[in-house]
């Protein structure tokens, strides 16, 4: 098998949904998705849609590797996983540069581990994976509240102690002034060695939504060269994005600004390692938006119709929670 050629596994067993229950195959009426779907291959999302919690680790390529956790254990081992590089690069006196994920008010627990035990970070180098941009593109600044590195600096970098705490230059986030060299910046600290991820609802990565109009691209190899750059949001970032908790968690699509800056395929791809995190429900409920999305980005072809999926094609442990592996199944006795 070539380093880059990716199988897609066939699976026997018998579906968690069965063919008359799956609302879009049923024999009394079928449809196709609507237009706003980015994705629309039909044998795909069925395929994809009967994956069960036994098959849902799976994976015929060998750089994938699949676990399923406990819910409630995820942000415990992602912080130990943080901790664990941060420390052993202190330990050895050399520099690690991590790609990472906002808003998360965790951060501020991770901060913790490494004052309580006196970790040096000051060879450490955090690059942000995504900020919030206005309707002309221009990318909010770091002192704005609702900003996701002002969450990164103010749960994080603030939370170190002064002592270990490196130069806040090293906590850098996307702006209007870095955009076009974010990519050979991250180059010149000697690369990510680690970019932490999660599926959006479009299986979008970072910003880099499937149906942006700056990230399409005549095929999959030029996609996959695509870099830092503003992108306008989908519909669904956005309606996803109105459900954290910066927006009110009510569903103010107001709220929510039209564009973002992000980093591209280009930036995630260099990263030495990858670790993708499939855990989010509507807090804490078993309703969630990523028990689907999460199977297409591991087990559906790779494609930008899905950004994520290009994960299967590097270094990548995939952690999903119990509730978003289990078995997608129709419930008739609920409605809204």
């Amino acid at each position: 098998m070539k380093d880059n050629e990716v199988v897609v596994p066939a699976y026997s067993t018998r579906p968690a949904i069965p063919e008359e229950a799956s609302p879009s195959a049923s024999r009394e009426f079928r449809y196709q998705p609507s237009h706003w779907v980015p994705f629309r291959d039909l044998e795909t999302i069925e395929r994809v849609r009967r994956i069960t919690r036994e098959q849902i680790t799976q994976h015929p390529n060998p750089w994938v590797r699949i676990f399923v956790l406990k819910g409630s254990e995820i942000e415990f081992y992602w912080l130990l996983d943080m901790f664990r590089r941060i420390k052993q690069a202190a330990d050895e006196g050399r520099r690690l540069v991590l790609i990472m994920p906002n808003p998360y008010p965790g951060y501020r627990k991770l901060a913790a581990m490494l004052n309580q035990f006196k970790v040096d970070c000051r060879q450490l180098y955090v690059f942000s994976m995504d900020e919030y941009a206005d309707e002309e593109g221009r990318i909010a600044p770091d002192t704005w509240p609702f900003g996701l590195v002002y969450a990164m600096k103010k749960y994080f970098f603030s939370e170190l102690d002064e002592s270990i705490r490196p130069p806040e230059r090293q906590f850098v986030g996307l702006t209007n002034s870095n955009l076009r060299d974010y990519g050979r910046m991250i180059e010149d600290v000697g690369g990510a060695d680690c970019c932490y991820s999660g599926p959006g609802w479009t299986g979008h990565l970072a910003f880099a939504d499937p149906d942006a109009p700056e990230f399409q691209a005549d095929s999959l190899e030029e996609w996959k060269q695509m870099g830092a750059r503003i992108v306008t949001l989908s519909p669904f970032t956005i309606a996803q994005q109105s459900l954290n908790g910066i927006f009110g968690m009510s569903g103010d699509l107001a709220a929510v600004p039209p564009k973002g800056a992000t980093i591209g395929p280009k930036e995630v791809l260099a990263a030495r390692f990858h670790l993708d995190l499939c855990a989010i429900t509507v807090h804490g409920t078993a309703t969630s938006w990523q028990r689907f999305i999460t199977r297409l980005v591991i087990h559906g072809p790779v494609t930008p119709k899905v950004p994520e999926s290009i994960l299967q094609t590097v270094r990548t442990d995939f952690w999903i929670s119990e509730t978003n592996a289990q078995d997608i199944r129709i419930d008739w006795e609920k409605g809204y």
